[in-house]
């Protein structure tokens, strides 16, 4: 805990600390790839509260782990307890324990900085990862990935024959990593041009606006610019 506060006084400064690393840089900064990882899911969910199992299932953290992490969260203040009444079995009330970002944590502005730059989130073996699901023809990515919070889908994906229990897998791994759950669209080719011909408004908003290719086979880029 001792490297997370020596790292928390050097963002003081007027200047702005990015760290063009990967995400062991960040877990070796932070504490561990778990903490890395629960720091995400209250950042990029800072309305909500969250009760333990939340945590461990959205974080894909295991429980002893999770505990210990927000333990030290909580006693830095990055993160708040509150207790809520739930309705229980058959109508009764329960109070449980929940815990919510700290928006009044000293150093969270900064701390947001780096654990939600698009360019840490935009791995290199990201292509990598979604090709185990078969041949994709295009990959575009926006959204989280790219910080542009207006863009209608993290992902779209274009392809045929590809294996969506494997895209699911790979889409949950995500999910863990950067704390928030992806939208994303997946056509096969047919389809994502039946779209484009018809000027479909999900897909015209996802290529119009920002976003960054990262599997492309060609065709459908000449096709795309046709219309």
């Amino acid at each position: 805990m001792g490297l997370f506060f020596l790292f928390s006084k050097r963002l003081r400064g007027t200047f702005s600390w990015r760290i063009m690393g990967s995400m062991e840089t960040l877990a070796k900064l932070f504490g561990g790839q778990a903490r890395v990882r629960i720091m995400r899911l209250f950042l990029l969910n800072c309305e909500n509260n969250f009760e333990i199992e939340d945590v461990i299932s959205r974080s894909r953290v295991m429980k002893n782990n999770a505990r210990k992490e927000i333990n030290i969260l909580s006693a830095m203040n990055f993160i708040k307890q509150k207790v809520i009444t739930k309705e229980g079995y058959r109508g009764s009330k329960k109070k449980v324990i929940t815990w919510s970002l700290n928006p009044e944590f000293q150093y969270l502005q900064s701390i947001r900085d780096i654990l939600i730059d698009p360019t840490l989130l935009l791995q290199e073996d990201l292509p990598q990862r979604f090709k185990q699901i078969g041949k994709i023809k295009l990959m575009i990515v926006s959204g989280v990935f790219i910080g542009n919070s207006k863009s209608r889908a993290d992902v779209l994906i274009v392809g045929d024959k590809l294996k969506k229990n494997i895209l699911q897998q790979v889409v949950k791994g995500l999910e863990a990593e950067i704390g928030k759950e992806l939208d994303y669209v997946v056509f096969d080719t047919e389809e994502f041009k039946y779209r484009l011909n018809m000027y479909d408004k999900l897909v015209c908003d996802i290529i119009d606006l920002p976003h960054e290719k990262l599997i492309d086979n060609g065709q459908l880029s000449t096709y795309i610019s046709k219309k």
